[in-house]
Order: structure tokens, then C-alpha cells, then sequence
């Protein structure tokens, strides 16, 4: 007679449940890892896009204060002795007596001078001179070149941009005007390989006299014989008597 043995294997439940939770967590952590994913590509892909064949560019910028910015007007000294400035007003006598004849009169008589007095006035407070009338923004370009490195205090004045150099064009806005100007933009037309235009960010209100010297550079150039054109205040949020003044172009010569 055939004797038939069955063996009942019996699991540990521990395991089952062990197995089960951490094919949880991974799933979990494969939904979060593609969510963070998901996220990153709609934030940066774009962006990184966007930047291919866009020329950099490199600016810097240097500010001048009007020579005229403390002028002050001061009144003329009125009959009532009060100045606008401070002043010191000396008498002095003469040190030696002073001799006097009445003819047929008594004997002369020696006069002693007094003593030298010094007066002080108060200096009254100077006055501004008033603003008036419109600003005017007028911008030039003042030298093409080129930059050795990526720091625009590496400019080189030049009509030409040697091969495998950063282009770059030296400009001055003024305000000609008799008021401040309130704040503006400039916007720079680049030869770049995609005719890239640079829009700055809203600069600084200029007073009549001020003005700011830029260094703008670009990688990316197109070669040949170029335009770069400097235009200010695009949106003409600016209230200037002349709009006729606020663009300027220069040609420069890319290897």
C-alpha cells in the first residue's frame, strides 16, 4: 500500500504585511518623484527654451550728479540791513588822532578815535532754484568697442569687434531739460544672430543736468558691418519738450 505524505507549509503573516507596506511606500514615492517632475519641467523647460540662441547680455552703469544741482538764488541785500548769506561787517576808525582847526577859534584839539566795531548778521536759509517747464531725455552713443571678458570694465574702445570677442557700445543719457524727468526705460536694438532687442529695467528719475553713462555688451554677434540703436523712454512715459532726441545708432564693424 502507497503511503502519500502532505506537507502544509505555513507563511508568517509578518512577512506578508512587510512586503505589502513597502510596495506602498514605493508607489507613493513614484507618485511624488513624478509630480516633482512634472513641476520642475513646467518651471525651467521653458525657460532653458527660451535662453537658446537669446544673445547675453552685460550691462553696467555710472551716475552723474548735475554741476548746477546746488545752485541756490540769493536776494539782494535789502536797506533794512538783513542779508541772505552770512556777512561781517567791519568800521574801523583811523588809529591816529584826528586834528581839527577853526580858524580864529581856540587851540586845536587832538580827537581820540574810537574803537573798531564789528557787526555779525545771521545768515538767512539759501533757496533752490525753482523747477520749471518739461525735461528732455537725450541719449548718445559715445564709443563702440568690445569686451575682453564678461565684466563691461573690460571695454576697449573700437570701431571693429575682433573674432570670438563680446560686442559693446558705450552710451550717456541726459537730462537737458528744465524739471526731473521721473522714471524710464531704454530700450537697445542688438545685431545679435537673432536681431535680439534688450529692454531695460525702469531706471532712475534724472534731474535737469544728471545723467548716466552705460556699458552695454553682447555675445552672439552677427558679423558684417551693423547697426546698434539706443532708445529712451519707449513707453513716452516722460514728459519732454523734445521726443525727437531720444534715439541714437552707431555702426560697428563685427569680425
Amino acid at each position: 500500500m502507497e503511503t502519500i505524505t502532505k506537507t502544509t507549509v505555513t507563511r508568517d503573516p509578518r512577512r506578508g504585511y512587510a512586503i505589502h507596506a513597502l510596495a506602498v511606500v514605493g508607489f507613493i514615492t513614484l507618485i511624488i518623484t513624478g509630480i516633482w517632475l512634472a513641476i520642475y519641467t513646467a518651471q525651467f523647460v521653458p525657460t532653458a527654451v527660451n535662453r537658446v540662441g537669446t544673445a547675453a547680455v552685460f550691462l553696467s552703469q555710472v551716475f552723474s550728479p548735475s554741476e548746477d544741482k546746488n545752485l541756490t538764488v540769493v536776494p539782494q541785500i535789502p536797506f533794512d540791513n538783513t542779508v541772505a548769506s552770512t556777512t561781517t561787517a567791519t568800521t574801523t576808525v583811523p588809529a591816529a588822532p584826528v586834528v581839527t582847526t577853526i580858524p580864529g577859534g581856540p587851540a586845536p584839539v587832538a580827537t581820540n578815535p574810537g574803537r573798531p566795531t564789528t557787526n555779525t548778521y545771521p545768515a538767512a536759509g539759501s533757496t533752490n532754484a525753482p523747477l520749471s517747464g518739461k525735461s528732455d531725455l537725450i541719449v548718445s552713443i559715445t564709443q563702440t568697442g568690445y569686451l575682453t571678458s564678461n565684466s563691461t570694465d573690460s571695454f576697449v574702445s573700437s570701431n571693429s569687434v575682433p573674432d570670438n570677442k563680446n560686442a559693446a557700445v558705450k552710451f550717456t543719457v541726459t537730462n537737458i531739460g528744465t524739471n526731473i524727468s521721473g522714471t524710464w526705460e531704454f530700450r537697445a536694438s542688438l545685431p545679435t544672430t537673432s536681431s535680439y532687442t534688450f529692454n531695460s529695467d525702469t531706471q532712475q528719475s534724472l534731474r535737469p543736468g544728471e545723467k548716466i553713462e552705460y556699458v552695454l555688451g553682447f555675445d552672439r554677434a552677427r558679423s558684417g558691418d551693423r547697426s546698434i540703436t539706443i532708445t529712451v523712454d519707449t513707453d513716452n512715459d516722460v514728459n519732454e519738450s523734445n521726443e525727437g532726441n531720444n534715439s541714437d545708432s552707431e555702426i560697428i564693424t563685427i569680425k
